[in-house]
């Protein structure tokens, strides 16, 4: 007795050739098709002298306007793919994810300390450790969970503000560090001169140096990673060595703490004490996996989630100052759905779609990390007719796509009615997510962000007005906003007035925050 009729061999013989062929046809491809065209290439150096060294993303723009939203470029020994387009960076990151979910070769990983930031960790079997650990505490179900320690640090936030509102950077910076503190390690921050955001402060130091543009140059030069320190020219190396002494102890002073706590039965729950528990920690044939993934994830939550967020927060603010209408909408539609009796909370939120929209806008504006970080094919691929080699370096221009003047009229400017219908309802999708990277690798701690996000803005436009800052003679002092360089983009900070609105001072926020508290 047969076990397939002949029309079923047929059928089979016939889908397994199609199969062959397509194979065998891909193969020859990738070693005929070319590159996605791309501007002309100099000898040794390729594009790296021509382009925009301070934001290479305005460059890959106007590259991408003559040669198409994909194209090539080559920094010295390395081949780049450069994506402006939001459907193409999906199309392979999402579709192909099992294909694009690699990392590039990064010289200066290593060096700098920043191996232990798993966002740059290859992808396999020690990145899908650290992603679980990391997802399963940070997943959007579990996000509310941390909208009482948002909300209780926000009120600290308010109060700093109150009281010295000119030193604004230094509070969005240690609110946003201080949940992940509490969240990560059980750790109370200081109101001042913490040690461990100093520590935080220092370990940021490398972040810079791990954009394409630098690893590439060091792949071509590595002795510049090894000339002494007193050498003419070292300061990168003084640098590396700098940046991985301070990861070091950024690493390993909350661990330790955490460890004490638990020696002395004091730890509550947070992150790493909840990992440390695990059963995977205990066993000794895997602790040392577990450990070095417990390492990962506490130090990704450590500098990841606070230099992001008050990234954001800081152009949340700068939008503020330069567009005052949008907070006095914002304001408005606060008054009319919570009244002045209390704070809101998020519990609110739905009823606050203004405020939502703010957030969206905040984030897409001007994004924090215009280039992403870099996806590499863990083989070589044929898309749209062009050869994409194995371990090229793939990079999505957020900023293209955040500017894309097709999807978001007037895209340079700070508009959160872009996140509406035409009927005034707030749009259903979840605003630009590509800010938070795409595919297998994006951001698995963006719910919690937007948490933390959504709380500081809601509360500071319920109790402050933002506005310029005056000058001896009580005019406006204009300026022309500067920003910070590297793999991070956020403003310098700037002048500007944090007013209290009407009544507002210390005795009423702290009557206000007594009544609004829901926990």
């Amino acid at each position: 007795m047969s076990w397939f009729t002949d029309v079923q061999i047929l059928s089979l013989v016939f889908l397994v050739s199609l199969v062959l062929i397509g194979l065998i046809q891909r193969l020859v491809a990738k070693e005929t098709l070319p590159l996605p065209p791309g501007p002309p290439r100099f000898p040794i150096v390729g594009n790296a002298l021509s382009m925009d060294k301070a934001e290479p993303w305005n460059t890959y723009i106007a590259w991408g306007a003559k040669y198409g939203d994909i194209f090539s470029i080559r920094l010295f020994n390395q081949d780049v793919i450069v994506i402006n387009s939001e459907e193409i960076a999906k199309d392979l990151f999402e579709k192909r994810s099992n294909n694009y979910s690699d990392r590039p070769f990064l010289s200066t990983r290593k060096p700098f300390g920043w191996e232990l930031n798993f966002a740059f960790t290859p992808y396999g079997n020690e990145w899908r450790l650290a992603r679980r650990f990391f997802h399963q505490n940070f997943r959007a179900e579990v996000a509310p969970n941390f909208h009482p320690v948002q909300m209780r640090k926000a009120y600290i936030m308010l109060h700093a503000l109150l009281e010295t509102p000119q030193n604004f950077l230094d509070h969005l910076t240690s609110f946003t560090a201080s949940i992940v503190m509490s969240t990560t390690f059980d750790y109370d921050t200081k109101p001042k001169n913490d040690p461990m955001l100093e520590l935080l402060d220092k370990a940021l130091l490398g972040l810079g140096y791990m954009t394409p543009e630098t690893t590439a140059l060091l792949s071509v030069f590595p002795f510049l990673m090894r000339l002494p320190g007193w050498f003419p020219g070292a300061g990168i190396s003084r640098t590396a060595a700098l940046s991985l002494k301070y990861v070091v102890e950024s690493v390993e002073k909350p661990l330790q703490y955490v460890r004490n706590k638990i020696e002395t039965g004091t730890a509550e729950p947070c992150l790493v004490s909840d990992l440390m528990k695990r059963k995977e920690y205990q066993d000794e044939t895997r602790r040392d996996e577990v450990a070095q993934a417990i390492r990962q994830v506490s130090w990704t939550a450590f500098t990841g989630g606070a230099e992001t967020t008050s990234s954001v927060l800081m152009n949340f603010v700068l939008a503020m100052v330069l567009y005052p209408h949008v907070q006095e909408r914002a304001y408005a539609e606060i008054k009319a759905v919570i009244g002045i009796g209390r704070l809101p909370n998020h519990n609110d939120q739905p009823s606050l779609p203004y405020i939502e929209a703010i957030v969206r806008e905040s984030i897409r504006w001007l994004p924090i990390v215009p280039l992403g970080v870099p996806h590499a094919p863990t083989n070589s691929d044929v898309y749209k007719g062009y050869h994409i080699p194995k371990g090229a370096t793939i990079v999505a221009n957020i900023w293209a796509m955040a500017r894309n003047e097709a999807i978001y009229a007037k895209a340079s400017e700070f508009v959160p009615e872009r996140f509406f219908d035409e009927e005034g309802h707030l749009l259903d999708a979840d605003g630009p997510t590509y800010s938070f990277g795409f595919g297998r690798r994006i951001c698995p701690g963006r719910y919690v962000a937007e948490g933390s996000l959504w709380a500081s803005i809601a509360l500071i436009l319920t109790v402050f007005e933002i506005s310029k800052a005056k000058d001896a003679h009580g005019d406006d002092i204009h300026f022309v906003p500067t920003f910070t360089v590297g793999l991070t983009r956020h403003p310098n900070t700037f002048p500007c007035s944090f007013t209290p609105r009407a009544g507002m001072d210390s005795d009423r926020l702290a009557q206000l925050i007594a009544e609004s508290d829901p926990n």
